[in-house]
């Protein structure tokens, strides 16, 4: 793991700070309760509560906040291999799915695996300077460790294109 990953999770894992990232860049996130329970350099377990600014009319957790946590759980880790690279990396969502199997009620945690396999796409991105997509599984389960949701994710990296400096 790059010496710019192990800063980034340790921030992710400092509560306050990273608390203050949600709610100024992912205020979304924060209000829905999301957190980012477990990270390494190859996974992560983030959680979202049912609760009032999570709920649809049906008696279950929004599929967006959903989306949202599952989302983060493969993000994390892609922001964490690209953090403090140079040349920066940018990052985008390229395509998403999903396939919901039960209600999702209490607490749904995701999990994602795929660290390796990010950090493999990062380093190809670098080596080659060209676009690179990898496509990540975030599976959801409910608090019994049942099935709720399965997300895939790809994610596209590329090599952010410098700006000239003025003279």
């Amino acid at each position: 793991m790059s010496t710019g990953a192990e800063s980034f999770i340790s921030m992710v894992k400092h509560p306050f700070k990273f608390r203050m990232f949600m709610l100024f860049k992912l205020p979304s996130a924060f209000f829905s309760g999301i957190r980012v329970r477990y990270v390494d350099g190859e996974k992560s377990l983030v959680t979202i509560p049912y609760k009032w600014f999570s709920r649809n009319p049906f008696g279950s957790t929004y599929f967006a906040c959903l989306s949202m946590a599952a989302e983060m759980s493969t993000g994390i880790l892609a922001m964490g291999h690209s953090y403090g690279l140079n040349p920066p990396i940018s990052m985008l969502v390229v395509k998403m799915e999903a396939t919901f199997s039960k209600k999702a009620k209490g607490i749904t945690s995701f999990t994602c695996d795929e660290g390796k396999r990010i950090a493999l796409a990062i380093k190809e991105t670098l080596s080659s300077g060209k676009s690179t997509s990898v496509t990540v599984r975030a599976v959801g389960n409910n608090e019994e460790n049942e099935g709720v949701a399965d997300f895939y994710f790809t994610w596209s990296f590329k090599v952010k294109e410098q700006k000239a400096v003025k003279k």
